[in-house]
């Protein structure tokens, strides 16, 4: 049972490194292809890309918490099962994608599918002791960098050849995914924790009443809302600013985010767990959160300094998974999966509200109707928000959980997924 159960985790984590490495390889060509689309104008081409993101974003902000408490009551499988699938779909749409539009029903079917992340979180917090979340989150992290080391540096050498075959690439390894979850990945929820599904539970205000009723919980979701917002700046404008600024090409931007991705791995693997374990969560909270907004402000300086900014800006991981562990100690075993839900929720409002935010200004700054350019000032906007969030966490925040993933350094550093799965037995 032990082993079975510890290949069901591990499948958890290559879900997420393969919806990354999928997500990777279309990053450094989805905007090139809109460009296309567009005839080559970049404040329409990043206008149209900021919609895109609105209308996923809206929809999981609808579905996010229909999934979470639907995963509380039908088991964290065949949720999971069925973002995989979804997702293969999505890409095989794109792949196909004779106008601009059919671009825009892969993204629909993408925003409606998609909940491996949440629903995968959740799996994570029924296995994972609650003084070790913070690493189990950080592995996940892990998982984001190697599919980012991995993801674009293949996707801009696709890409090279033909601008669809990433997308072919992409929908490929979901549909693998899918297959290998089939047959390997076990429930992680028993019957006896399971919860009634309602929809007083799974709409957003639903989720609301949920992160209400503590008030750190409610703090830490406002917090999070903000950081939400501010990391949208990096989907919506890493490749338009680059290209824009720097001239940068394919394989240029793909080496970029394979940075990203090894950068994410190092501070995944040998940051995250003892820097938790010696200055606790609220501190790593906080740090994380000024790690980012410094990263934001280098990237809206001149290219040596933009890539600086890259490792800089991903100590920003601190801070998600402090907060994450966090909340997940402030719920019962019976709510993770609507507390994911609405983690998810979160996050796909501050996708609503960050595209267009960051795409607005950056169309506006460099639009042709002004002599004046500015394409700096969204990422100091972003910076400004991320300074908000670190000073409010140290505000919504407690001693105590200054002191929490510090109790015992040595049981926080072991984080080898068999101790973690013995939860379940």
């Amino acid at each position: 049972m032990l082993n079975r159960r510890n290949a069901a985790l591990t499948f958890v984590f290559i879900t997420v490194l393969l919806d990354m490495l999928a997500l990777g390889i279309i990053v450094p060509v989805l905007p090139k292809l809109i460009l296309n689309f567009e005839g080559n104008r970049f404040a329409s081409a990043a206008i149209i890309g900021g919609i895109f993101a609105t209308v996923w974003a809206l929809l999981q902000f609808v579905v996010s918490p229909i999934l979470g408490v639907l995963s509380d009551r039908v088991g964290r499988r065949p949720v999971i099962l069925l973002s995989n699938l979804g997702t293969s779909l999505d890409y095989v749409v794109m792949a196909l994608a004779p106008t601009i539009w059919w671009l825009f029903v892969g993204r629909v079917i993408s925003g409606i599918t998609t909940a491996s992340i949440a629903v995968a979180s959740a799996y994570v917090s029924d296995v994972t002791p609650p003084d070790r979340r913070a690493g189990a989150y950080g592995m996940i992290s892990a998982c984001f960098g190697i599919g980012f080391v991995v993801g674009p540096a293949v996707g801009g050498f696709l890409g090279n050849i033909d601008p669809r075959l990433p997308f072919w690439v992409a929908a490929a390894l979901s549909m693998l995914n899918f297959l290998y979850g089939l047959v390997i990945l076990p429930e992680s929820l028993p019957s006896s924790l399971r919860s009634r599904f309602t929809w007083r539970r799974a709409n957003p205000l639903g989720a609301v009443t949920l992160l209400r009723r503590h008030r750190e919980l409610f703090g830490l979701s406002i917090v999070n809302l903000i950081g939400y917002v501010a990391h949208e700046a990096l989907p919506t404008l890493f490749v338009f600013y680059t290209i824009y600024r720097f001239s940068w090409n394919e394989r240029t931007i793909g080496f970029s985010l394979a940075l990203v991705g090894v950068v994410t791995i190092v501070i995944s693997a040998a940051v995250i767990t003892p820097v938790v374990a010696r200055i606790g969560e609220r501190r790593a909270l906080a740090a994380g959160l000024f790690f980012g907004a410094a990263g934001f402000v280098l990237f809206g300086l001149q290219q040596l300094w933009f890539w600086i900014g890259i490792p800089v800006s991903c100590l920003w991981m601190l801070a998600s998974a402090s907060a994450q562990a966090i909340m997940t100690r402030r719920v019962s075993p019976t709510e993770q999966g609507e507390l994911q839900g609405a983690i998810g929720m979160l996050r796909s409002f501050g996708a609503l509200i960050g595209p267009g935010l960051f795409a607005g200004v950056f169309a506006y700054s460099v639009s042709a109707n002004h002599s004046w350019k500015t394409p700096s000032a969204a990422w100091f906007i972003g910076a400004l928000l991320l300074v908000v969030a670190m000073l409010l966490s140290w505000w919504v925040t407690t001693p105590d959980d200054e002191k929490a993933g510090a109790v015992d350094t040595v049981a926080a550093l072991e984080t080898a997924l068999p101790a973690e799965v013995m939860v379940l037995e």
